[in-house]
């Protein structure tokens, strides 16, 4: 009996190094898997944002056309958005815009006419800031939506 008593002692006693090492091991494997996903999440979401901003500012231009019979011009650029451009009889009284976003890395939108990819091009250098690039320093830009 006092043999039977002393084995259950020894059993519940706790966990073993083993069993310690087991478990960091494969807490050690789940982290390595999952943070690298969780730290690549900022980067996504500036993307989102970014065509977020770039489909809003081709609406606003759109309307600019529809009123104007046309695009802004590239001297005036984007800030025809937000102020009218001189001479310009169309221009509704509110603004298109009532500010100019900068990219979510803090870079203004860029605007060309005539665009390489359509009437119009609106785009973000990325987080570099320089044109091209790949990966999370890739242009993103309105032939993209």
């Amino acid at each position: 009996m006092a043999r039977q008593v002393r084995g259950r002692r020894a059993r519940q006693q706790g966990f073993s190094l083993i069993e310690i090492m087991v478990v960091v091991v494969i807490i050690g494997i789940l982290a390595a898997l999952i943070v690298p996903r969780l730290m690549d999440r900022p980067d996504q979401a500036r993307v989102v944002a970014a065509r977020q901003d770039i489909a809003a500012l081709m609406q606003a231009l759109k309307l600019f056309k529809l009123d104007n019979g046309r695009y802004p011009s590239a001297e005036q650029g984007l800030q025809a958005l937000v102020k009218p451009p001189q001479g310009s009889g169309a221009m509704p009284v509110t603004p298109y815009l009532d500010r100019l976003p900068n990219d979510p890395w803090g870079h203004p939108y860029q605007y060309q006419i005539p665009g390489t990819h359509g009437d119009i091009d609106v785009f973000s250098l990325g987080a570099d800031g320089k044109p091209g690039g790949d990966a999370g320093n890739a242009d993103i830009g309105s032939w993209q939506l």
